[in-house]
């Protein structure tokens, strides 16, 4: 599952690419998260808002994961309006769900 078959669908190709970057992170967990909120957001999002999702993508996984569960504190300089769109995404169940599933927890 990729996910990116019906959601890149008439996007340009920096939103390909990014849909792309958000379903193949390495970590699974970390790809249901990014994947199924860049499927829900994509098309919708600014040229300023895919710049700090490029920006976000070169976050290394556990570290990104850490700042999306509450674990750690996001830096000042990745604490903006689309990375916080990001977490409550997250928290609203959505990414959460799949990220237990992925790693073997099941949807609580």
């Amino acid at each position: 599952m990729t996910g990116t078959t019906p959601a890149s669908g008439g996007l340009d190709a920096r939103r390909r690419k990014l849909l792309f970057r958000c379903w193949h992170r390495g970590m699974r967990e970390l790809d249901l998260v990014m994947g199924r909120f860049a499927d829900s957001a994509i098309a919708g999002l600014t040229d300023d808002d895919l710049a700090v999702l490029e920006r976000l993508l070169d976050v290394p996984d556990r570290e990104l994961l850490a700042w999306v569960t509450g674990e750690d504190e996001v830096p000042p300089e990745h604490d903006t309006a689309l990375f916080r769109r990001l977490r409550d995404f997250n928290r609203s169940g959505q990414g959460a769900q799949a990220a237990a599933k992925a790693a073997g927890h099941g949807a609580r």
